[in-house]
């Protein structure tokens, strides 16, 4: 069963979580502050975590650093708060989604869901990526149809298709794929995710497949 921390000050929010996850087969424990969070995470070992950033002691992003400074555990963050910037800063501190309050359960559980499917792939699930009317194979670097990319092309496209589901912060994508100096050179992406969807998306103007989040970073949507 899976194992869930839900991390929330407002009491609420918390029995609304446990309730409507117990009732889909998740294994559930909550915290109300970061402290608690984090000393959950630790003893408990939970396979996903809830995350609100508005905690009372401790702000969430650094509960995110304090957690990526020993585990991998998938996060997904809740935020009441109206600008981006801060889930900017969650999702470069090592969140891998977030959902904005108010938010619906249901958008929730699919993040969750998301955000659990992204384990590591084996190499026949690599060479059997369906991106609209193409099959991408990541192991021998090819593309059906005879689509060609550049080796640009092929590392922003790599990293969006081995994390399924995931939103990918701009900055992350500029630094891994130009390097750290050009972390605000976002022009960049848009040309290259421009060029992607021309090869690889049915209609390139209303991709649904290589999605941006406007402001945040970009998606694969299997």
């Amino acid at each position: 069963m899976t194992k869930i921390l839900v991390v929330d000050d407002e009491p609420q929010i918390l029995r609304t979580l446990r309730i409507n996850l117990t009732a889909r087969h998740y294994e559930v424990a909550v915290a109300a502050d970061g402290g608690q969070a984090l000393r959950q995470a630790a003893d408990w070992h939970p396979d996903l975590i809830v995350l609100d950033l508005g905690l009372p002691d401790i702000d969430g992003v650094e509960v995110i650093h304090g957690l990526r400074g020993w585990t991998e555990i998938p996060i997904v963050v809740l935020s009441g708060r109206a600008g981006s910037q801060d889930k900017i800063d969650a999702l470069d501190a090592g969140a891998d989604d977030y959902v904005t309050k108010p938010f619906s359960v249901g958008e929730l559980l699919a993040r969750i869901r998301a955000v659990s499917r992204r384990t590591t792939a084996h190499d026949t699930e690599l060479a059997h990526i369906q991106v609209g009317d193409h099959t991408v194979d990541l192991t021998s670097k090819s593309i059906s149809h005879g689509i060609r990319l550049t080796p640009t092309e092929w590392h922003i496209l790599e990293i969006l298709l081995r994390n399924p589901g995931k939103l990918i912060p701009q900055r992350y994508l500029l630094s891994e794929v130009w390097g750290g100096n050009y972390v605000t050179e976002t022009h960049y992406l848009r040309q290259y995710m421009a060029q992607l969807r021309k090869k690889l998306e049915r209609d390139p103007s209303r991709p649904v497949h290589l999605i941006t989040e406007p402001g945040m970073g970009y998606r694969f949507n299997p």
